[in-house]
C-alpha cells in the first residue's frame, strides 16, 4: 500500500526518510504528531504555511494554537495589538510607493520633473527615482523630427489669390520650454507658420511666387517663423521649410499658364537680344579702338615729320648763314634734281651728218628693255612733235649745229 495510506499505523514511510519510522506509538502524545526521528527530507508545505499563519496571528494578537480553549480563556492566549495591522499595511504601502518611483529615461528622451507643479529639473537618459505623487515626470523626445504641412489660399501684393502648400520639419531644442511655456505646441507652430506665410506672401507679387521666387519665399518664411517661435518661447528649432507647390486658383489657372508662357517667350527674346548685343558690341568697340589708334598713329607721324622738317630747316638756316652762295646753289640743284627726278625725259644728240639718237633714260631708270628699237621707245613715250623733228633736220638746224653742237633736252 502507499506510504501515506490511512490505516498504515506506525509503518508509514515517506519517500524522503531514511527508513525510520514516525515516532509516536501509544506513548507519543498526539498520535502521529511527534518527532520524526531520523527523517532528513524537506518540510511539509502545509506545515510551513500553518507555522507562518500562526506567527502572523501572534503578531496581530490572536491565538497561538488550538490548545487554548474556546473564547481565549486558556493560558496560551496573547492580548491583541490594535496598531499591528495598520502598521503592517502602512509598511506594505510604503514599499509599493517607493517601488513605483523608479523610472527609465530613454536615450532619445529627456525628462522634465515637476514637483507639486513647479519645475524642478531636466533629467538625462538613464534610471532615475522620484517620489511618486509628489513629482510629475514628463518625457519629451528631443531627437524625433516632427513635420507639419499646410495648404492655404492668400492674397499677394498685386491683389491676386494664390494657393501655397508648405511643409515644415522641426525638433524640440528645449524640453522645459516645450512642456511649460505653451499649452499646445503643435497648435502654436501651426498658427505661427500661417502668420509668417501670409506676411511674406502678402509682400510678394504673384508672378514671383509662381516662378522664380519660391526659394526666396521659403527662406523668408523660415527666418520669420523661427523668430516667432523664439519670441513665444516654445523650445522648438526649425530644420527645414519646403514650398511644396504654388499655383493660381483652379478657375483661372489656364489664363495664368498663358501669361507665364508669354513671359517666358519675352524672356527668351530678351536673352537672344542680349546675346546678339554681346556679340556685336565688342566688335564695334574693337573697330572704334582701331580707328582711334590709327588716328593717334597718323597724328604722331605728322607731328614727327613736321618736327623733322623744322629741324632740317633750322640746320639749313645755320649753314646758309655761314655761306649763302654755296647753299643757294645747293638748294637749286636739289630742287632741279627733285623736279626732273619725277618727270619723264628725252635726250637727243644732233650732229650735222649723224642720225637722230634717242636715249630713253627714263625707261632705263625704270628697268625697261634695252633691245627695243627707237621707234618702239618713241611709241612708249609718245611721238615727238613733228615740228621739232623738222627743225632738227632742216638746214637751219645744221648751220647752227656746225658752229656749236649741243644737246637739246625735250621733256614731256
Amino acid at each position: 500500500m502507499a506510504w501515506n495510506e490511512p490505516g498504515g499505523g506506525g509503518n508509514q514511510h515517506d519517500p524522503w526518510s531514511g527508513g525510520g519510522r514516525r515516532g509516536g506509538g501509544s506513548g507519543g502524545g498526539n498520535g502521529g504528531g511527534g518527532n520524526r526521528g531520523g527523517n532528513q527530507g524537506p518540510p511539509d508545505l502545509d506545515e510551513a504555511l500553518k507555522k507562518f499563519q500562526d506567527k502572523l496571528n501572534g503578531m496581530l494578537g490572536g491565538r497561538g494554537g488550538k490548545g487554548g480553549g474556546k473564547g481565549g480563556k486558556g493560558g496560551g492566549g496573547k492580548p491583541r495589538n490594535v496598531f499591528a495591522l495598520p502598521g503592517l499595511l502602512i509598511i506594505v504601502a510604503l514599499a509599493i510607493w517607493a517601488a513605483s518611483g523608479f523610472y527609465l529615461v530613454d536615450q532619445s528622451e529627456r525628462g522634465v520633473v515637476l514637483r507639486f507643479g513647479k519645475f524642478q529639473e531636466v533629467v538625462s537618459p538613464g534610471l532615475h527615482w522620484n517620489p511618486p505623487l509628489i513629482d510629475d515626470v514628463r518625457m519629451v523626445n528631443v531627437t524625433r523630427v516632427r513635420s507639419l504641412t499646410q495648404t492655404q489660399s492668400m492674397l499677394t501684393r498685386d491683389e491676386n489669390i494664390v494657393e501655397v502648400e508648405i511643409s515644415a520639419q522641426y525638433q524640440v531644442s528645449n524640453p522645459r520650454d516645450f512642456v511649460l511655456n505653451v499649452r499646445n505646441p503643435q497648435l502654436s507652430i501651426e498658427n505661427a507658420l500661417d502668420s509668417a506665410l501670409r506676411h511674406v506672401v502678402g509682400g510678394t507679387d504673384m508672378i514671383e511666387i509662381l516662378t522664380s521666387g519660391r526659394e526666396i519665399l521659403g527662406s523668408s518664411v523660415s527666418s520669420r517663423l523661427q523668430s516667432y517661435l523664439d519670441s513665444y518661447g516654445t523650445g522648438i528649432r526649425l530644420q527645414t521649410i519646403n514650398i511644396e507647390s504654388t499655383s493660381a486658383p483652379a478657375p483661372v489657372i489656364d489664363a495664368f499658364d498663358d501669361v507665364i508662357r508669354a513671359r517666358e517667350d519675352r524672356q527668351r527674346t530678351i536673352n537672344q537680344g542680349m546675346a546678339y548685343a554681346n556679340a556685336i558690341i565688342p566688335e564695334a568697340q574693337g573697330q572704334a579702338q582701331r580707328l582711334v589708334e590709327q588716328g593717334q598713329g597718323y597724328r604722331e607721324s605728322v607731328v614727327a615729320e613736321a618736327r623733322g622738317q623744322a629741324n632740317r630747316f633750322n640746320a639749313l638756316l645755320s649753314q646758309y648763314q655761314q655761306s649763302p652762295a654755296v647753299m643757294r646753289e645747293r638748294l637749286y640743284l636739289d630742287a632741279i634734281a627733285e623736279v626732273f627726278g619725277s618727270t619723264p625725259k628725252v635726250l637727243v644728240d644732233v650732229a650735222s651728218d649723224s642720225p637722230l639718237m634717242y636715249l630713253p633714260l627714263d625707261q632705263m631708270g625704270n628697268g625697261g628693255s634695252g633691245t627695243s628699237s627707237s621707234g618702239e621707245r618713241l611709241g612708249e613715250q609718245g611721238e615727238l612733235d613733228p615740228r621739232v623733228l623738222e627743225r632738227l633736220r632742216s638746214g637751219q638746224t645744221g648751220t647752227s649745229s656746225s658752229s656749236n653742237s649741243g644737246i637739246r633736252r625735250e621733256g614731256r
